[in-house]
C-alpha cells in the first residue's frame, strides 16, 4: 500500500485531488495535510471522510518541527504539495505570509523529503503544484511554455516561482525525483469566492454589485478542476523525473466577456429578464501590476502523456453555476464572518 501526503487537500483545487486519489486507488493511504486557513474546509471532503484510506492532520507547513515529526511516523512514498497561499490580492497587502506558506512551507517538506527518503530517492516522489504566473504577462499573441523564462510580478507569483526554484534545485542537487506543473486559473466547484467566478456567481445570486477590475480587458485561460486533477494524477504516475509540465484549458477569455456569459447563465438559471444580472457589473480600480494576458501550452502534457482537456468552457460553467446554486449552505458558511470582513476592505471606495 502506498502512502501519499497531499498537502492544501482542504483547499479548492486540493479537495479534487484528495477525492479523486481516494476514490480511484482504495490500495493508497490518503493523508490530507491542511492548515484550514480560510480558504481551506473540510465541508469539501464530506463524501471521502469517512473513507478507510484517507486521513486528515492539522498542519502548518511553515512548522518544520511538525512536519519532520509527521514524515517520521508516516513514512510516506510521495508527496503531492499544493498547499499555498494563492490569492494576488492578499499578497499585495502581506508579502511575507506568502514568502512564509509558498517558500518556507516548501522548502520544510522538501528537507524532510531528503531526510526521511536519503536511502530511497528513486522509489519516492516529490510533486510541485505550481501556477502560470510565475512567467508573468504576455502581449496580444504567444503562449507560455515549459522554457519560457520566469518573469513574476506580484509578491504571490514571486514566492511561487522560487517554490519552484527550490524543487528543481532539490532535484538537480540532492536527485530527488522531482516533478513539477503549472496550471492556468481553475473554475469549478468548492472554489472560495473571493475568486472572479465564485464571488460573482454569489453576487449575482444576491443582488450585489459584481466587481471588475479596470476595464475587464485582462485575459485567462481557464481550466476546469477536475480536468486538472485529472492532469495531476496522470503526471504523478507518469512523467519522468525532473520533468515540467504545463496545463491550461486552451480557453481563453477576456474577464469582461467571461462576466457577461456567466450573466446570461444565472439569468437562464434564476429566471430573470436576459440582461437583468449585466445591470449588476462594476468595474472598480485595477489591480496594482495586474498581469494583462496568460495563455498557457499543454502541448507537452498531451503529447507525452495523452491528457487532454474534457469541457468546453460553457459547459463547464453552467456545471459550476449548477454547483453553487445547489449547495447554498456551503456558500454561506464560507462567505460569514472574516470573508465579509476581507471582501469590505478590498472593493470599498472603489
Amino acid at each position: 500500500m502506498k502512502k501519499i501526503l497531499i498537502t492544501g487537500g482542504a483547499g479548492f483545487i486540493g479537495s479534487h485531488v484528495v477525492r479523486r486519489f481516494v476514490n480511484n486507488y482504495p490500495d493508497y493511504q490518503i493523508v490530507n495535510l491542511d492548515k484550514l486557513t480560510y480558504a481551506g474546509n473540510l465541508a469539501n471532503l464530506t463524501d471521502v471522510e469517512n473513507r478507510p484510506n484517507y486521513r486528515f492532520v492539522k498542519i502548518d507547513i511553515t512548522d518544520a518541527q511538525a512536519i519532520n515529526e509527521l514524515f517520521a511516523e508516516e513514512n510516506f512514498d510521495a508527496v503531492v504539495h499544493l498547499a499555498a497561499e494563492s490569492h494576488v490580492d492578499r499578497s499585495i497587502v502581506d508579502p511575507t505570509a506568502f514568502v512564509m506558506t509558498n517558500v518556507i512551507g516548501t522548502v520544510n517538506l522538501l528537507n524532510a523529503a531528503r531526510e526521511y527518503w536519503k536511502n530511497d530517492y528513486k522509489q519516492k516522489r516529490f510533486y510541485h503544484i505550481s501556477t502560470d504566473e510565475v512567467y508573468g504577462a504576455l502581449g496580444e499573441t504567444g503562449m507560455f511554455t515549459e522554457t519560457t523564462a520566469y518573469d513574476p510580478h506580484s509578491p504571490y507569483s514571486a514566492s511561487k516561482a522560487s517554490s519552484d526554484h527550490f524543487v528543481r534545485a532539490y532535484h538537480d542537487t540532492y536527485g530527488m525525483d522531482c516533478v513539477i506543473s503549472n496550471c492556468s486559473n481553475n473554475y469549478g466547484s468548492h472554489h472560495f469566492p473571493e475568486k472572479l467566478i465564485p464571488l460573482a456567481i454569489n453576487n449575482i445570486k444576491n443582488n450585489k454589485p459584481v466587481p471588475v477590475y479596470g476595464k475587464g480587458e485582462n485575459v485567462r485561460d481557464w481550466l476546469w478542476v477536475e480536468d486538472h486533477a485529472r492532469a495531476i494524477d496522470v503526471i504523478f504516475h507518469q512523467a519522468k523525473t525532473g520533468q515540467t509540465y504545463n496545463i491550461g484549458g486552451h480557453n481563453e477569455w477576456k474577464n469582461i466577456d467571461l462576466i457577461h456569459l456567466l450573466c446570461k447563465i444565472m439569468d437562464k438559471k434564476l429566471g430573470r429578464k436576459d440582461g437583468e444580472s449585466a445591470q449588476l457589473i462594476t468595474f472598480v480600480t485595477d489591480r496594482a501590476g495586474h498581469d494583462l494576458r496568460y495563455a498557457i501550452d499543454s502541448t507537452k502534457l498531451q503529447k507525452e502523456l495523452n491528457w487532454v482537456p474534457s469541457l468546453q468552457f460553457e459547459e463547464g460553467l453552467e456545471k459550476t453555476v449548477d454547483w453553487y446554486l445547489a449547495n447554498e449552505e456551503w456558500l454561506n458558511n464560507v462567505t460569514s464572518g472574516n470573508y465579509q470582513s476581507y471582501y469590505e476592505k478590498q472593493y470599498k471606495n472603489r
